[in-house]
């Protein structure tokens, strides 16, 4: 996987908006293989980092983890 893309699970210190959508973007960028989609591709590309960026937040937001005391 892309080796750009960093871990956003934090329990201290949730993951940004911005920090979802640039993972997002690496992600569809390494599966798609552009860097930057034509314009025949741009819309479907943008819906692409979209709907990736919400799977994330709602990943994250729904996570169980171990807490230590």
């Amino acid at each position: 996987m892309c080796r750009s893309i960093k871990t956003l699970r934090n329990m201290e210190v949730p993951a940004t908006e911005e920090e979802i959508r640039a993972a997002a973007l690496q992600y569809v960028r390494k599966i798609s293989g552009y860097r930057k989609p034509s314009k025949a591709n741009q819309e479907v590309f943008e819906n692409a980092i979209d709907e990736i960026s919400l799977a994330t937040q709602k990943l994250l937001q729904n996570l169980v983890t171990k807490v230590t005391v």
